[in-house]
């Protein structure tokens, strides 16, 4: 028998050679894919979510440079008051190159693609090229990712290849690079302190070492340190805008409901399911699974049912979790001297890509298939000459749809918060965010929404109103 640190040095030998061709085409396909579907999106006016408008204004307040104000989320808005997320720093050099919306979603979907490129190169290395390509497809087109790519940006695009490259490094048995990649998650997003802690642990059992607990202590410091004082102390309201989400009082309160409550729901079923049937059920057998724990208790125990469900962007880091968790089952199992895990590990990896095609008709990239999500909305060029006749830098108040399309160029508002009178109101009659009512004069809404500010309409047509305040 080898002696262990022979063994660690030839992983980490094997693990900084070249990379299999698979991990090249299968991640250069996949984020070819993300980025057609993004660009789809982007040109049929699609925004599903006032966030791509939030994180373009953070990443052009970072290209300045500067603090991450987003007058979106209200006048002097300090984004770090939100969630924490400082890692997004790195979006301003990236942003000030190719300053538009657009940007942001080119890279999420090559972050996305990076964390691809790693679980099929180490799929590849532990559990041959047959193997390793059918996991890498099945990561690539998984619910979770797909879900996100759809959701447009949001600040986990940077967890989703850290995961990667640390839980790969866990697998190769290689410690400083687990520690070092899984240190900076807790610069992404504050929850992402209690994954890091488990994730220490994990490493603590796994090599037997300090660093690991190190690790698991890093995290759960950088999880109060947000939570308790940097994000209130950025708040313009002193607080941390999302201690409501989870009664913490009300467990503690009463144990057994809150227990009751963590394992009710069918939404929560919904998600377990799609990570068992995406994981191949057999990923539960590696102990970096348990590094999707944290992320699912925050959802499952919260009040907010919109986090129980497996749409949106909030699954994307279980996707790394249970697939590398599945890599490190399948590498072990060859070995197994229990012949019912041997003969399951042959077909899982071909399973799970099977899966993942199954289910790809229910899921967002199946708009792929339809003609339609190639034609440019009919209102594309009214909407731009709209745009184009409002000065750079003029503050406007719109709705979330033209939101990340105003960024680069001006200020701007959101209707539904309290705004200082804008030199600019915008209203769309297509415009999701009004609601069930929307404005049929535009300078009516105005005035009476600001009142003593007087407004001239300068711009009608397509169902766009464009007003301009008055000198």
């Amino acid at each position: 028998m080898s002696h262990p640190v022979g063994r660690v040095l030839a992983a980490s030998r094997a693990a900084s050679g070249r990379p299999p061709v698979a991990a090249w085409l299968v991640g250069l396909a996949v984020t070819s894919v993300y980025i057609g579907y993004s660009a789809t999106q982007w040109h049929r006016l699609e925004s599903p979510s006032w966030d791509l408008g939030i994180f373009t204004q953070l990443a052009k307040a970072y290209a300045a440079p500067g603090a991450p104000i987003v007058p979106i989320k209200g006048h002097g808005f300090n984004l770090l008051g939100d969630h924490f997320h400082p890692l997004l720093v790195l979006l301003g050099p990236v942003y000030a190159v190719f300053p538009s919306a657009f940007t942001l979603l080119v890279v999420q979907n090559l972050l996305f693609g990076l964390a691809v490129f790693v679980v099929t190169r180490v799929g590849v290395r532990q559990a041959g090229r047959l193997a390793g390509t059918c996991i890498g497809v099945a990561f690539g087109l998984s619910w979770g990712l797909q879900s996100a790519v759809a959701a447009q940006f949001h600040e986990i695009a940077f967890a989703v290849p850290l995961l990667a490259l640390s839980l790969e490094s866990v697998i190769d048995r290689r410690l400083l690079p687990a520690v070092a990649w899984g240190s900076l998650l807790v610069f992404v997003k504050e929850d992402l302190g209690v994954t890091v802690l488990v994730l220490g642990l994990v490493i603590a059992w796994r090599f037997r070492s300090q660093a690991g607990l190190w690790l698991a202590a890093w995290g759960a410091l950088w999880l109060v340190l947000s939570v308790r004082v940097i994000l209130p102390a950025l708040n313009t309201g002193g607080a941390y805008d999302y201690s409501d989400r989870i009664d913490v009082g009300r467990m503690l309160a009463d144990p057994g409901l809150a227990l009751v409550s963590l394992v009710s729901g069918v939404a929560k079923y919904e998600t377990v399911g799609l990570l068992l049937l995406a994981g191949g059920v057999l990923f539960v057998r590696s102990p970096l699974a348990l590094v999707a724990v944290p992320t699912l208790l925050w959802r499952f125990v919260s009040i907010q049912e919109g986090y129980w469900g497996p749409d949106w962007h909030y699954s994307a880091v279980l996707m790394p979790v249970i697939f590398l968790a599945l890599v490190d089952v399948l590498g072990r199992s060859r070995t197994s001297g229990r012949k019912w895990l041997r003969a399951g590990s042959l077909i899982a990896a071909p399973a799970v890509a099977v899966v993942a095609v199954v289910l790809l008709p229910g899921q967002a990239f199946a708009d792929l298939a339809k003609p339609q999500t190639y034609e440019q909305s009919p209102r594309w060029d009214a909407a731009h000459r709209m745009m184009d006749s409002i000065p750079a830098e003029a503050s406007v108040e719109s709705g979330v749809v033209l939101m990340a399309y105003l960024a680069p160029d001006v200020e701007v508002y959101w209707l539904g918060n309290e705004n200082p009178a804008p030199e600019y109101l915008i209203v769309d009659a297509e415009d999701w965010s009004w609601g069930p009512v929307r404005p049929a004069d535009a300078v009516v809404h105005a005035e009476a929404t600001y009142p003593g500010s007087s407004y001239e309409l300068i711009f009608d047509e397509a169902g766009y109103q464009l007003v301009r305040k008055a000198q």
